[in-house]
């Protein structure tokens, strides 16, 4: 139960000691977790991931313990658009596919690349300034450089034939119209946080949207518009995530987050869409097979 597309693991470990870290990856084997999903956000970052995993893994002592864990554990390698990332973007993609080949190349887990990303769009941070330090580009934007940084890793993840995982803050139009020209066909936009308008652009695409904790933050005055979103966004297209160690849903709001959490997530949308928790379950459970495993 309580399957998590979506986090960052390394920096969950990194803030807890390696038992504590080991202890939340068994909660999630004892709660049967079907499916959870590390994610990437630097072109250098899949192998090292991978490899803090194996070590707290090896800590556990019971051998199926292990084995349950590393059926349930799946990777994306990805350039999550900081402005060093954008304006390096040529030689990060490079350095991303280096990484790709040596993770399976090396890596126990080298089955369990199943998606690139994250990566795309973030207008809260990039602003439409040009950059002098990149004389190569002076002419184009930063904004405009995102957008060339977010088309290349598209296409790779064609070329790969690997579904893409899309960040997009504050950014919809040129998160769309990126997609749009890629004509990449499978993907999903994590922790979605717009509207019904966008939502049905996107399902148009025959793409996937992730639902965070962040949706347990809705105002009672927003309460009906968001059921209305989360009842618009059909079965099939349907993911849960937490996107940990960030957005803790309500009732955790504040706290650090982990993957253990989803759970509250489940029971807010599980409301909103009154179906029961199983039905959720199930639905985003299929949707993972879909997408990210047995992918059609």
């Amino acid at each position: 139960m309580y399957t998590d597309t979506h986090f960052h693991f390394h920096l969950i470990a990194e803030e807890k000691a390696i038992n504590e870290a080991a202890k939340i990856l068994c909660r999630m084997k004892e709660n049967k977790t079907y499916f959870g999903m590390d994610i990437g956000t630097e072109c250098n970052d899949l192998c090292r991931r991978a490899n803090q995993f194996e070590k707290i893994i090896n800590t556990i002592e019971d051998a199926q313990t292990q084995n349950d864990i590393k059926s349930f554990l799946y990777f994306s390698a990805g350039i999550w658009p900081s402005k060093e990332a954008i304006i390096n973007r040529f030689e990060q993609i490079k350095i991303l596919k280096a990484e790709i080949d040596a993770f399976r190349k090396t890596s126990v887990f080298k089955e369990k690349l199943c998606a690139l990303g994250e990566g795309g769009i973030d207008r809260h941070w990039n602003t439409n300034g040009t950059d002098e330090r990149n004389e190569n580009d002076f002419t184009k934007s930063i904004c405009e450089q995102e957008e060339e940084l977010f088309y290349l890793q598209l296409e790779l993840a064609k070329e790969m034939k690997l579904p893409y995982i899309v960040h997009s803050r504050d950014g919809f139009e040129a998160t769309y119209n990126v997609i749009k020209q890629s004509n990449n066909s499978s993907g999903v936009l994590h922790c979605f946080s717009y509207g019904i308008e966008e939502a049905k652009k996107i399902l148009d695409l025959n793409w996937y949207i992730s639902i965070s904790g962040a949706i347990t933050y809705t105002k009672k005055s927003k309460l009906e518009d968001t059921k209305k979103l989360l009842k618009y966004i059909p079965a099939d297209r349907l993911l849960l995530e937490t996107d940990s160690p960030y957005l803790s849903p309500v009732p955790l709001r504040g706290q650090m987050n982990n993957p253990l959490n989803v759970k509250h997530t489940y029971e807010f949308v599980s409301q909103m869409r009154e179906c029961t928790l199983e039905e959720l379950n199930f639905i985003v459970d299929e949707n993972c097979s879909d997408l990210f495993i047995n992918r059609k």
